[in-house]
């Protein structure tokens, strides 16, 4: 890949330079804004709509449906220029990055005409319902059960870690339409609306204080068949379709937490000495700039597919296990390094605002959010290196003769 922008993104990067110096404060250290509470989500909503207004939502959809009609690199740009300003710019993207391309695809015209618009703006707000207590890693393993009744679909069943579901007017659900067939060809994948009657959302308390992840409960909701995204069936291929793009999403936002590390070590003195001229400060240092650095390169490759009209690879899936330990072990050593004061989580108080405390007590859940970690390895074995598939001893089997414990609740 060419590393220099050609003359039309150098403009485009004037431009957007240009938007978020008078729309946003730059920021003077490398701290991540909270996702938490209902602040946070107004503000969201406010920069979404103020992005849209400016030309500079999903840069990549056509431009009736909400998008600016441009090309992953131009999303590539954008993503680099926003990370040096506060602001709100990853707080919508797991709908918009997975649900968007879910409808663009699977919906009719006038369905992607009426709703994708709505959701670029953040006018509405749109969460992603896959996982389940049940299904653990095995997405194809869920529960959730949709019946056909006459035009409509009654659903009952639960989710879980739905990110963001307690904001979210839509939501784009995968079910259980037929036990009769193995798991993977009895999926169907549908829109709802998360207002509905039928429809509990409980969010839950996490150990870092926050609420962002939620259980879903559906109680004889009701969907009506035009909801229906794909074919009766067709939901794994759909749902396939939604995970590579969340993979794409997730690697543009997914936190290493080096930045962070590089930030702090460059200002911070214990005992009256810098703390980078500790030698395991040094080494540390270098083994996570080294790994920081060839996930930055992965990303560049994997977008230069994309932008030539490939799709997102492993590489999505090696950033996501990479990062995401990488998040882990950072924000423990440094709680480590900081002594009796990395147990303390008052931002006035606290080196770097705490912002290592939080992320010891959120980094965990990073590691299982769009797969964990045995599920990237998985994907990285069998496609990147060419690896057998692990046995599955319920291949072929109708999904209701896969034995199975009892039914949580």
């Amino acid at each position: 890949m060419d590393f220099e922008d050609t003359p039309e993104l150098a403009e485009f990067r004037r431009e957007v330079r240009a938007w978020l110096d008078a729309n946003a404060e730059r920021r003077s250290d490398a701290l991540y804004m909270g996702m938490e509470g209902e602040q946070a989500y107004r503000e969201a909503k406010q920069w979404y709509l103020d992005k849209a207004r400016a030309g500079f939502a999903s840069l990549t959809w056509p431009k009736e449906y909400g998008g600016a009609g441009l090309t992953a690199l131009h999303e590539v740009v954008w993503t680099q220029e926003v990370a040096n300003y506060r602001t709100r710019d990853g707080y919508f993207v797991i709908g918009i990055g997975n649900c968007g391309p879910a409808i663009m695809h699977f919906a009719d015209e006038d369905a992607r005409r009426e709703l994708l618009p709505r959701m670029a703006s953040a006018e509405d707000v749109w969460c992603q319902l896959f996982s389940e207590p049940s299904a653990g890693s095995d997405v194809a393993g869920l529960r959730t059960r949709a019946e056909r009744d006459g035009d409509n679909w009654i659903v009952n069943g639960q989710k879980i870690w739905t990110s963001g579901a307690q904001y979210s007017d839509y939501g784009v659900v995968l079910t259980r339409t037929d036990p009769d067939v193995s798991k993977y060809a009895g999926l169907t994948m549908f829109m709802i609306d998360m207002r509905q009657e039928g429809v509990e959302v409980r969010p839950i308390k996490q150990a870092d204080g926050g609420q962002h992840f939620n259980e879903v409960f559906f109680n004889d909701a009701v969907i009506p068949d035009n909801y229906r995204l794909g074919e009766v069936g067709g939901g794994w291929s759909g749902a396939l379709a939604v995970l590579m793009s969340e993979r794409l999403a997730i690697s543009g936002i997914q936190p290493t937490g080096f930045p962070q590390f590089l930030g702090m070590v460059r200002s911070l003195q214990l005992d009256g000495e810098p703390v980078a001229q500790d030698p395991l400060v040094r080494e540390r240092l270098a083994t996570w700039y080294s790994q920081y650095a060839g996930l930055q390169a992965a990303n560049k490759r994997m977008i230069t597919a994309v932008a030539k009209g490939g799709f997102a690879g492993a590489e999505a899936s090696l950033g996501k296990l990479v990062g995401a330990v990488m998040n882990q072990e950072i924000a423990n050593f440094s709680c480590q390094l900081f002594g009796q004061a990395g147990i303390v989580q008052d931002e006035q108080l606290s080196p770097e605002r705490a912002h290592f405390q939080g992320s010891v007590l959120s980094s965990p859940s990073v590691r299982l959010a769009g797969g964990t970690d045995e599920v990237m390895r998985n994907i990285i074995a069998e496609q990147v290196l060419g690896m057998p598939q692990e046995p599955r001893a319920d291949k072929g089997m109708a999904f209701k003769d896969i034995p199975t414990g009892p039914e949580p609740g």
